[in-house]
């Protein structure tokens, strides 16, 4: 049977990905809520939470990995089924789940089948007309849908029917992803492969996902440990809950400026200036919560928030620019995540006992070490165009 491969994406089928991508990518936002509520009812330790939001990050970077070396591209539309089904069969079994160990467990279970369901939505958007405004918007869906559950959450399931509450939804959600299989495409043409591509690996190309890893690392580090955080600041459980999620609407506007923007302001001149800026914040929360000076915590939140989903349309601009092809933008969102993940693993092993102090020492690292990368590379790309010996895919 001859395979006829879909070789452009509708709006439709744009909407679609958008979704289910949203859809995979919700508890990622929604993780500070959630590993706080475990915390407190003594199902997690502090200690801990690092490896539970490690476990399902990684899973997920790992589904998207997987989905991308084995899955097939004409079956689409079961891959979204049996994906959406099983995340939302693992939620549920969360509610029973009990200690570091056994959330960990579960909660990587559901990250690996939310990772197939965003390597279907990132391999829509990489083949669209324009994958950075795309890309752009679709982080901009995913934190609006974030925060509104996130509100949701922190002011009317929470505290009716507490953390069990909140994975039932996740699961009624999860499975919505089932429905939107009626406006997906059921096949996706491969994309270029690297020899017809012109593309290999080399510092050029390894520096956007280096980047965006570190980034996000500084990101996921502090992001993950904002309820500790922001109630040694002076914050009440729901108020720090109320905090995520007004966090989660600064990122929306973050989001919706850079995808302006990305056509317009330099690509790594920007980034640098963002990893800068989550340097600044990370150092501005820890002062903010030695002196209790909550509405300073809530602003440099804000400051971080905005600037997480600013850089992204930039990091997706970034690698189109080192490879027209999209080889290495299919694997920037699982190098997002992978970074989201990360940063909470090296918190939970400097962590001691109930004092989330040194996060934000952890976050300033990560983001100095961005704008390292970043130096070297233009640097390396300035030396190699001195020689001659650059193509046209160098980092500029």
């Amino acid at each position: 049977m001859t395979i006829v491969a879909v070789h452009k994406v509708s709006g439709a089928h744009t909407t679609a990905a958008l979704a289910i991508g949203t859809i995979a990518l919700l508890v990622i936002g929604l993780q500070p809520i959630l590993l706080g509520e475990l915390v407190d009812a003594h199902r997690a330790s502090l200690e801990g939470v690092g490896l539970v939001a490690m476990a399902e990050i990684v899973a997920l970077g790992l589904g998207v990995l997987i989905g991308d070396a084995c899955l097939p591209l004409s079956r689409l539309r079961l891959v979204t089924i049996v994906g959406a089904l099983l995340v939302a069969a693992f939620d549920a079994v969360t509610l029973r789940a009990n200690g570091d160990v056994q959330l960990a467990a579960v909660r990587a279970a559901a990250g690996l089948c939310e990772g197939l369901l965003l390597w279907i939505a990132t391999g829509v958007i990489v083949r669209s007309s324009k994958p950075d405004r795309v890309a752009g918007i679709f982080f901009v869906v995913q934190t609006i849908a974030q925060a509104t559950v996130g509100l949701i959450f922190a002011n009317s399931v929470i505290p009716r029917f507490g953390w069990q509450g909140a994975f039932a939804v996740l699961a009624v959600v999860s499975s919505f992803a089932c429905v939107l299989t009626a406006w997906q495409p059921d096949r996706l043409n491969a994309l270029q492969t690297p020899s017809l591509s012109g593309f290999r690996w080399s510092t050029y190309t390894v520096a956007p996902v280096t980047v965006i890893f570190l980034q996000l690392a500084a990101l996921g580090s502090l992001w993950a440990y904002v309820d500790p955080l922001g109630r040694a600041a002076g914050f009440d459980a729901k108020a720090v809950q109320s905090l995520i999620a007004g966090v989660l609407a600064t990122q929306v506007l973050g989001g919706s400026i850079g995808s302006a923007l990305v056509r317009i302001l330099p690509t790594v001149p920007t980034l640098m200036a963002g990893s800068l800026t989550l340097g600044a914040a990370a150092v501005g929360v820890h002062h903010a919560m030695a002196a209790q000076a909550t509405l300073e915590f809530a602003l440099l939140c804000a400051v971080f928030g905005f600037t997480w989903l600013f850089l992204m349309p930039f990091q997706m601009a970034l690698a189109f620019r080192c490879d027209p092809s999209g080889r290495v933008a299919s694997l920037s969102p699982a190098m997002q995540v992978f970074g989201i993940a990360f940063g909470p693993l090296v918190g939970s092993f400097v962590i001691h006992g109930d004092d989330a102090s040194c996060i934000p020492a952890v976050s300033v690292s990560f983001a100095a070490t961005a704008v390292v990368v970043l130096l070297v590379s233009v640097r390396r790309s300035s030396q190699s165009r001195t020689n001659g010996h650059v193509s046209n895919s160098g980092v500029k």
